[in-house]
């Protein structure tokens, strides 16, 4: 089997990791990674939703597929307690704005709901005790039984690099992919990787090259091929979360009452996600943006929060979990957090082989799954949902395999 590198340890380019080692010697795998910290910006910071059926017809099979690996790697590996692994009811305090109930996958550039793409029969419900309620809210259950669940990401993201490690993946970081190298054919033969702590540079022979790297998925792919007049059409949103604890949202609730996943509709612009998780942790996000630069690395994202959007949310945590009465707020915040998703314009991912003739100009690769430049980026909000299924259908892609989903609608868009 030819060498691999993935170019990106996030939890996309782990997934892919993990799925390829399963059909070739997993020494042949690489994983770089730049920044210093694994897993500082979505991988870490996401919400950990889990959605099985709130997709477009383009990308439901890969929700789908994805929905039922999380499912089959937590009953195998315990995820319950590893990564907080629990099915979930999902519940909109209004209703959405999407009566019919098509599907959505461009979301949160105005602050829109992911309620929207829900895809449930809407019901009453009944909202979990710890959410503290005003008078007229509607309250609405948004998802079919077993078809939503909750994980933390930073965990599960954690295990999938430590069970790639332990198959004999090898991962380089903090390391930089600075160039690549063609044999007399013109074929991609080898990629120089620099140890950004000793300054040192080493080429890998390598044949097949896989670009994971969220929202620095065009510079990766600038950087790599100078002369390619191809834009990876690939921006960031920005989003900035709080993870609070909360003596109203307990074990006991957890086994009473289960998680829940709450979308609301707070302000024009503004559409709170609460995440009610194993261990006692609540999530709140839902402040997005697009202007917010993309810094060089993901670990610099800590000096960029925003302490207006912090406050922000840290005032609707009060709204929603102060204690009648209480001196204090009533909860704590353990993670303040701002990540960078990585977005497309039409709001689908892409998974897909890079033709050469993109790849600018005398760089070829070698054909079918000898070789190949890919890219998998662009998933937005669901890039903890569809992390297993795209690993599974990318690793099926490059070893030339037959494919688990379909994803004939998610290659390059100009």
């Amino acid at each position: 089997m030819s060498t691999t590198i993935i170019l990106g340890a996030g939890i996309i380019g782990t997934s892919t990791a993990y799925y390829l080692a399963k059909h070739q010697p997993p020494s042949s795998v690489h994983l770089v990674e730049v920044s210093s910290e694994l897993f500082a910006s979505a991988s870490g910071y996401a919400g950990g939703f889990l959605a099985k059926d709130w997709f477009s017809p383009a990308s439901a099979s890969l929700g789908a597929l994805s929905f039922e690996e999380h499912r089959k790697l937590a009953e195998k590996d315990n995820g319950v307690e590893k990564w907080g692994y629990a099915q979930s009811t999902s519940i909109s305090l209004s209703p959405p704005t999407n009566s019919s109930k098509e599907k959505v996958d461009v979301w949160c550039r105005d602050g829109a709901s992911r309620a929207e793409a829900a895809a449930g029969d809407l019901t009453k419900g009944v909202a979990p005790p710890w959410l503290k309620r005003e008078d007229g809210d509607a309250v609405e259950i948004i998802s079919n039984e077993g078809t939503v669940a909750q994980v933390d990401p930073l965990q599960l993201s954690h295990h999938l690099l430590k069970k790639c490690l332990n198959l004999g993946v090898q991962l380089h970081q903090p390391a930089n992919a600075i160039s690549i190298l063609t044999d007399v054919r013109n074929e991609v033969s080898s990629i120089c990787i620099a140890d950004t702590r000793t300054s040192t540079e080493t080429d890998i022979p390598c044949t097949r090259i896989i670009i994971t790297s969220g929202a620095w998925s065009p510079q990766v792919f600038r950087t790599l091929f100078p002369t390619s007049s191809y834009k990876v059409p690939i921006t960031s949103l920005a989003g900035h979360s709080l993870v609070v604890k909360s003596p109203k949202w307990t074990k006991q609730d957890e086994e009473s009452h289960g998680c829940h996943a709450i979308f609301m509709t707070s302000q024009p612009g503004y559409s709170p996600e609460i995440f009610s998780r194993l261990g006692g942790q609540i999530y709140l996000a839902g402040l997005n943006s697009a202007t917010e630069p993309l810094p060089e690395l993901a670990t610099d994202s800590k000096g960029n929060l925003s302490k207006p959007a912090i406050q922000k949310l840290r005032d609707t945590a009060r709204e929603i979990l102060a204690r009648e009465g209480a001196a204090d707020d009533g909860f704590e915040v353990t993670r303040e957090g701002l990540c960078f998703r990585p977005v497309t314009e039409d709001g689908l991912p892409i998974i897909c082989r890079i033709p050469d003739e993109q790849l600018g100009a005398s760089v070829r690769t070698r054909p079918g799954a000898e070789g190949g430049v890919y890219l998998a980026a662009g998933h937005g909000p669901w890039g903890i949902s569809m992390s297993l299924g795209t690993g599974k259908v990318l690793a099926e892609l490059v070893q030339g395999r037959e494919l688990s989903a379909d994803i004939s609608s998610l290659g390059l868009r100009d």
